[in-house]
């Protein structure tokens, strides 16, 4: 099958499968919205879902959608995303479904389907696409979770690239498209500072937290069947570690960023029991869709190691959770101290050295903790952070940008096959072969045993709710 177009042009067509579904709702409306303020939608938009729905209907709950969002204030923009919308209604498994979307798309030859549907009918409708000949010269967008383990992803794999290119494959995490999460390898390789330290003869320790303040809501049975570990931690989490911890690219490509991330995840030391605390905070088995007696994690926080030749023996200590104290995402790279204590007061403060520290939500910053000598005769000083970012007005939403990129083609914020499968089989261990959750009050940091997994490297940074932290 030649795919030749699906990678040098722009889509003709979006087909957003699942359209009348919960993701569509609160995220796919709003991206097209915003894309049609900036003038960037510009090709019709085919739903589909099994659901008998009207054009009328559908237009009115993307409307719905919108406003929930916020004011709509630019009615052009909504009128042309309203004018742009199809709808085709079937069952999955039916040919019938596919045929009536094929004519729906009439002289569309390069559409981009996106999969806003639950991962077990991801095989059901990339076949039906492909049986129909809907997949040449085509691209698939696939939402997370893109497997639950290393067998399953490695199955979707083959499901998926036998209709599919790999580069006609767009894995979709939104998480690579936060303006925050782009800067960290912008702010790696765009300053020479950095790479002479960026190793393990000065980098002490790593962590990532990514903390919400909200239990599960209505996501209950989702979570029964995932859990933090798979997730969060297993795609999020793990592609901020690949952007941290990856070699120079060879070259000005996405290619080459992919290429070099995998090779991150490949060196991961694939995770051991006594690595991973799993928590679940007091009321989980009460909510909606939960099993009375479940055992699934709502917090996890694991140790590891990357077996490379810059981070051999560093400890990376990543973790996240619901019903936290605050919402807020962080990096924090602690250096090592000087060699040498010159003054007195020059040892770690509470137990930290310097630092650079990373705010990924909810605003954007980039802070270095340095020491500062005060005024006097004294050789005193105090540790503070010189603020070097913080969030900009008229950032694109990462499924904004997210969806602008596939339709054009633009592979750089997506996932390859390889790094899919290096990832799983880092976690694979520890899906199954895993302590009991521990018991975890809403409102605090997780269960006191993360505590305990850090301590040989200090404590947990706590991101503040506010713009910076101590």
């Amino acid at each position: 099958m030649d795919n030749t177009q699906s990678r040098t042009t722009s889509a003709d067509a979006l087909v957003i499968f699942g359209v009348t579904g919960d993701l569509a709702h609160k995220m796919i409306f709003p991206a097209l919205y915003a894309m049609a303020k900036r003038g960037t939608l510009t090709l019709p938009v085919i739903g589909v879902a099994g659901s008998s729905l009207s054009p009328a209907q559908l237009r009115k709950r993307a409307t719905e959608s919108i406003r929930q969002k916020g004011k709509i204030e630019d009615r052009a923009a909504l009128d042309h995303l309203l004018s742009s919308l199809q709808y085709v209604g079937g069952d999955y498994n039916a040919p019938a479904t596919f045929d009536a979307l094929k004519q729906a798309l009439g002289d569309a030859r390069r559409p981009a389907h996106y999969l806003a549907i639950p991962p077990t009918l991801f095989e059901t409708v990339i076949n039906g696409l492909g049986a129909a000949g809907l997949a040449d010269q085509a691209r698939v967008i696939v939402e997370k979770p893109f497997g639950r383990d290393l067998a399953s992803a490695r199955e979707l794999n083959r499901v998926a690239l036998s209709v599919f290119a790999e580069d006609a494959i767009f894995r979709i995490d939104h998480y690579l498209g936060k303006e925050a999460i782009m800067n960290i390898l912008y702010f790696r390789f765009a300053n020479s500072f950095l790479e002479p330290i960026w190793n393990r003869d000065h980098v002490a320790s790593v962590q990532i937290t990514l903390a919400e303040d909200f239990g599960v809501k209505d996501r209950g049975t989702f979570y029964e069947s995932a859990g933090c570990l798979r997730d969060v931690i297993q795609n999020h989490l793990f592609q901020i570690v690949a952007l941290l911890a990856m070699e120079p690219p060879a070259y000005q490509g996405f290619g080459a960023v992919h290429s070099e991330k995998a090779k991150v995840f490949q060196a991961m030391r694939p995770l051991r029991p006594d690595d991973v605390v799993r928590g679940q905070y007091a009321g989980y088995r009460k909510e909606p869709g939960v099993a009375k007696n479940s055992d699934v994690e709502t917090y996890c926080a694991l140790r590891m190691f990357i077996d490379s030749w810059r981070w051999e023996g560093v400890p990376w200590y990543l973790r996240s959770g619901k019903c936290m104290a605050t919402t807020a995402g962080e990096v924090l790279v602690e250096l090592k101290p000087p060699p040498q204590r010159l003054f007195d007061d020059s040892a770690p403060v509470d137990g930290r050295a310097n630092y650079l520290r990373f705010r990924l939500s909810p605003n954007s910053a980039v802070a270095l903790a340095a020491r500062v000598k005060r005024a006097g005769k004294e050789f005193v000083g105090d540790q503070r952070e010189l603020y070097l970012l913080d969030g900009q007005i008229g950032e694109e939403t990462p499924y904004e940008r997210l969806l602008s990129d596939a339709m054009a083609g633009d592979g750089a914020l997506f996932t390859r096959e390889d790094a899919v499968e290096a990832a799983w089989a880092v976690v694979d261990p520890v899906l199954t072969d895993h302590t009991k959750a521990h018991r975890y009050e809403p409102g605090g940091w997780g269960p006191k045993q993360a505590d305990a997994l850090i301590a040989p490297h200090g404590c947990w940074h706590n991101p503040a709710p506010g713009k910076t932290a101590k």
